[in-house]
């Protein structure tokens, strides 16, 4: 758990415990009154897992498949090496018909 994530959960837990109002609960955390009052019942249901985001570990949707992106970069690498990442996505997509950002080959 983050640090965040460990404060969120103290906060909460004085707001059960009756030492703290859910409005100053979301004062301290920076949240809205309406937010305090959902991470509060999803406290009180889920207990401390219940706050931690349901996405976290998972790979984004967005995301490339990695075979694809080594297939990219390795095209990149054998024919193109000469060129930067913009010209690289361009031809990628002219000549191979293989769409990747230019941030993938860049890094």
């Amino acid at each position: 758990m983050s640090e965040r994530d460990l404060r969120r959960i103290e906060v909460l837990s004085d707001v059960r415990a009756g030492r703290r109002t859910v409005a100053a609960a979301a004062a301290v955390l920076a949240i809205s009154e309406r937010q305090a009052y959902r991470s509060l019942a999803r406290y009180e249901v889920g207990g401390d897992s219940g706050l931690i985001h349901k996405a976290r570990g998972r790979t984004s949707n967005r995301s490339r498949n990695e075979g694809i992106r080594r297939y990219a970069v390795e095209l990149v690498k054998t024919r193109h090496a000469d060129f930067g990442p913009r010209l690289a996505t361009k031809m990628l997509l002219d000549k191979h018909e293989l769409r990747v950002g230019r941030e993938t080959l860049r890094r």
